[in-house]
């Protein structure tokens, strides 16, 4: 494994970590205490020191288990959480204090943790990055020594530019994938800059850069990929990281041409991600354990060629670019 630093943070993180969105389960099937735990420590014992998780994951039973492990062992596990999604309607009227202290305490219970090192305001209307007090809070609640950092997951680049005009927050999470090009421009030299450290979620594009989805894949009534492909549940950028299910099909057909050994393109994907050096960590998710293997055995594999790198991104330009640049 090797480890890049998270910015101001100073943390020195596993590049490859793990998010823990469906651990425990799919998208959409019922929690396994017991699969979570295996991923978790399977995770741990491939290097990974970094473990996002959030409030909202499977109503607060991925931080429980996240708090559970990490307890367990003896390395140095830096556990990042998110508060705020749990508001509904979820405006920005609901971003209070008093809600947000509330969240913060509560994941402290659930995790059984001292003290979070990393929490991230989870995706908030765009209008809470306007309010200085929300982000004020957070001070306060370093004073008490609940956190020991904050950060922000955006769904848009002006979120995370805007966010990053607070000097407290030390993180922005954001997507950024073969499809999801755009933060690039503007949100990494901006970050760097600034000293920001950059955790990158939806870095297979929910799974469609694996190259495993065909038209006949059929997902669950439950799992986002069903019903989110037009944002009906939550912002469509993380569904497929807003690109047109069967356009993705397409694109990843032409990424196949690129690898005719036969590669895992899930690996490949994950090394086009962390081979911008503006990114701290990125944080695929698994829903079993060869998964984890699978995505932290992408630092063993010879790197990307030119070659393959200006491929990938000739894919974007020539197919998805103009479909989702601009949108987020």
């Amino acid at each position: 494994m090797n480890y890049r630093r998270l910015g101001k943070t100073n943390f020195n993180v596993s590049e490859i970590s793990l998010g823990t969105w469906q651990v425990g389960g799919k998208w959409g099937e019922d929690f396994s205490d017991q699969t979570a735990d295996t991923i978790l420590n399977e995770a741990i014992d491939g290097g990974v020191n970094f473990i996002d998780t959030a409030d909202v994951y499977s109503a607060g039973l991925s931080e429980k288990a996240v708090g559970r492990i990490v307890r367990s062992r003896s390395e140095r596990i830096y556990v990042a959480s998110k508060c705020g999604r749990q508001i509904n309607p979820h405006v920005n009227e609901g971003y209070t204090k008093e809600a947000l202290t509330k969240y913060v305490d509560e994941t402290l219970q659930r995790t059984g943790l001292e003290r979070i090192d990393l929490i991230q305001l989870h995706c908030p209307p765009t209008e809470v990055y306007y309010r200085p007090e929300i982000f004020g809070l957070f001070e306060d609640l370093k004073t008490a020594g609940k956190i020991q950092h904050l950060g922000v997951s955006v769904e848009k680049v002006e979120e995370g530019l805007k966010a990053m005009e607070f000097d407290n927050v030390t993180t922005i999470q954001v997507i950024f994938n073969v499809f999801r090009q755009r933060p690039l421009e503007v949100l990494f030299p901006t970050a760097q800059r600034k000293d920001v450290g950059i955790i990158v979620r939806v870095p297979l594009a929910s799974g469609l850069l694996t190259g495993k989805f065909s038209p006949d894949t059929t997902f669950g009534e439950e799992d986002h990929r069903h019903f989110n492909r037009d944002g009906a549940g939550f912002d469509k950028g993380e569904t497929f990281s807003g690109v047109d299910y069967d356009l993705g099909l397409r694109a990843v057909e032409r990424i196949k041409e690129l690898f005719p050994e036969g590669d895992s393109l899930a690996q490949r994907a994950l090394q086009w991600v962390l081979r911008h050096d503006a990114v701290s960590t990125v944080i695929p998710g698994a829903s079993r354990v060869e998964h984890v293997r699978s995505n932290l055995a992408a630092t063993d594999l010879a790197p990307l060629s030119d070659a393959q790198y200006d491929g990938l991104n000739a894919v974007y330009t020539d197919l998805v670019k103009a479909t989702v640049h601009q949108l987020w």
